[in-house]
């Protein structure tokens, strides 16, 4: 085996989809996969697009978006290193649902449909990490429909960074969002958002060092991600 399958088959080992296979049969995803390199801001995939191919983000960082008419961008997710998309194409083949672009230079890598289905078929445990995965994913959706209804802006800020934060107290974000993304995320304007940070600052809740932000009060942070009665 080459160095550089060799690393592959290291990497995908880590993706939560092929985590529980034998080496063998995590090679065997690897030999079939192809790395792209994206500038940042490149759009990776476009809605509508044909629904051929699984990706993982081998490098770098990508935003899963839906454009309106008007221009306006609502982001859906943030990816970085181990996350992938593409999933439901893989059971449907239906056409791109969103946009992915860039955010910073990134590497992927692909896996087309065809040669996926064809490699679960002596790989079935795959089929079971995608269902998982999938379920994930709609308990998720679920989660951010119900903060939209139910919470006010400084709540979904609250429940934004609780998702995006490593395990325990003090906790940092997994991925440095600015105000701007955030807002994109729960439907709420830049400014909104800058006053509920500087709010939970203030409250001792979150630290802000260098654009690094803290958890310092998790059971408060939580506390305000719930609805209020």
């Amino acid at each position: 085996m080459s160095v550089s399958l060799d690393r592959i088959t290291d990497f995908l080992a880590t993706v939560p989809l092929f985590r529980e296979l034998e080496r063998s049969a995590v090679r065997g995803f690897a030999e079939l996969t192809r790395e792209q390199r994206f500038a940042k801001g490149a759009m990776i995939v476009t809605e509508g697009d044909p629904g051929d191919a699984l990706f993982v983000v081998r490098s770098g960082e990508v935003k899963v978006v839906l454009i309106g008419d008007d221009g306006r961008e609502v982001i859906l997710n943030v990816l970085n290193v181990g996350d992938h998309f593409g999933e439901l194409s893989l059971i449907d083949g239906r056409p791109r649902s969103a946009h992915v672009v860039a955010t910073q230079p990134s590497s992927l890598l692909v896996l087309r449909r065809a040669d996926f289905r064809r490699q679960v078929e002596t790989s079935p445990q795959v089929a079971w990490g995608l269902m998982v995965e999938l379920s994930r994913r709609l308990r998720q959706a679920d989660g951010t429909i119900g903060s939209l209804v139910l919470l006010d802006v400084p709540g979904r800020v609250a429940k934004v960074l609780l998702e995006h934060a490593t395990p325990g107290e003090p906790a940092t974000l997994v991925k440095q969002l600015t105000h701007q993304t955030i807002a994109q995320m729960i439907g709420a304007s830049r400014e909104t958002v800058s006053r509920a940070m500087a709010e939970f600052q203030e409250k001792g809740l979150i630290s802000v060092q260098r654009r690094v932000v803290t958890i310092v009060d998790r059971a408060a942070l939580e506390a305000r991600a719930r609805p209020r009665g």
